[in-house]
């Protein structure tokens, strides 16, 4: 990762004590929306990324992080992928449910609804927000 992503991350982790996830940058967002894409979005993910890289190497530090930061349901996904390394986009076809049944045993909360609010029609009238 680049030295600017390194920079940056560091700034968010003086002010946050880490980099906050993507729900948190931006609650109304959608993780499928452009805006994680291009611009801010897409540069907030780089600075998550670093961090992700060299503050949640194990899968330990990863649950606490998200127990910090509860994932909002549609983000569900997004947070299974962070946790236990996923990469569904390398599928054809790819099943969340038993990684959604972990974060459940974990004592995550409301990550039955991930498909429900990750498909809400209300999604369409937000082309990115903040």
């Amino acid at each position: 990762m680049s030295d600017y992503y390194k920079t940056e991350a560091e700034k968010l982790i003086q002010q946050h004590g880490d980099v906050p996830p993507p729900w948190v940058y931006s609650p109304r967002s959608h993780p499928y929306s452009i805006e994680w894409r291009m611009g801010a979005g897409e540069d907030y993910l780089g600075k998550f990324a670093w961090f992700h890289q060299t503050h949640l190497t194990n899968k330990e530090q990863s649950i606490n992080y998200f127990k910090k930061y509860p994932p909002q349901p549609r983000w569900v996904g997004w947070t299974c992928d962070v946790i236990f390394g996923l990469e569904p986009w390398e599928e054809d076809e790819f099943d969340y449910a038993p990684y959604i049944e972990e974060l459940s045993r974990l004592g995550f909360k409301d990550v039955y609804d991930y498909e429900k609010d990750l498909n809400d029609p209300k999604w369409l009238k937000y082309k990115h927000s903040s």
